[in-house]
């Protein structure tokens, strides 16, 4: 009876340490960010028309100036016990990210947009030189998802502030700047890294959007591409 009930509590140990194993928060959580122009359709007033349909507008990297040591973290999971696990991008960082979520709505838009991101630190003196009329490049200064692990529902609460600087590649000025912020919060059942990823990625397509959709940022890519 005695050698029964030592087998018994040795099964049950074993199967309680799968459990927990099973069940233990992973290191980290990676996640795809991307602007999806296809859920987008930019208004009459924003899309290139006559010469602007010839200009070519070149679009920066962004710079990264988010207050973090680690610019590849992109947020947190907080799980049911408190613990925080971090979050990271899957394939893209977020300087290039914010990047092409620029040249997709530009193309969008109508525009010619040149292939290559360019490197640009936004000093006036430091304007890229080459076949364009335009150039779009800026600052990431927040970008971050938070998603809290609860029952029933998981709260997603993200944040995005860019600043976007337009310059005159021919006469190397700076022609505009325009800030943008935009947050959201979410309560969901599910949870996953993809959900994530959507959330954080339409966050970044209504940024982008409040940017362009602006109407004196409207005119005044008009007025550069077509002078």
């Amino acid at each position: 009876m005695k050698q029964y009930r030592s087998f018994f509590t040795a099964a049950l140990l074993g199967l309680t340490v799968l459990i927990i194993s099973g069940c233990a928060a992973p290191a980290l959580y990676s996640i795809d960010v991307k602007h999806d122009a296809a859920r987008f359709a930019p208004p009459a007033y924003v899309k290139a028309e006559g010469k602007a349909l010839e200009a070519v507008v070149a679009v920066a990297e962004f710079n990264d100036r988010r207050k973090i040591d680690d610019k590849k973290i992109i947020g947190r999971v907080v799980e049911k016990n408190g613990v925080n696990i971090l979050v990271f991008p899957r394939l893209v960082l977020p300087a290039k990210t914010v990047a092409d979520g620029v040249r997709d709505y530009l193309k969008k838009a109508a525009y010619q947009v040149a292939d290559k991101r360019l490197q640009w630190d936004l000093q006036e003196g430091n304007i890229p030189k080459g076949g364009a009329k335009i150039l779009v490049g800026g600052s990431i200064d927040e970008m971050e998802i938070v998603c809290r692990r609860g029952f029933p529902a998981n709260i997603y609460t993200s944040g995005i502030k860019l600043n976007i600087v337009f310059a005159d590649v021919q006469s190397g000025h700076i022609v505009y700047t325009r800030q943008v912020e935009a947050s959201a919060s979410r309560e969901h059942f599910s949870f996953s890294e993809e959900r994530m990823g959507r959330e954080l990625s339409a966050l970044l397509g209504e940024a982008i959007r409040n940017v362009f959709e602006d109407k004196a940022v409207a005119e005044k890519i008009k007025e550069l591409t077509t002078k």
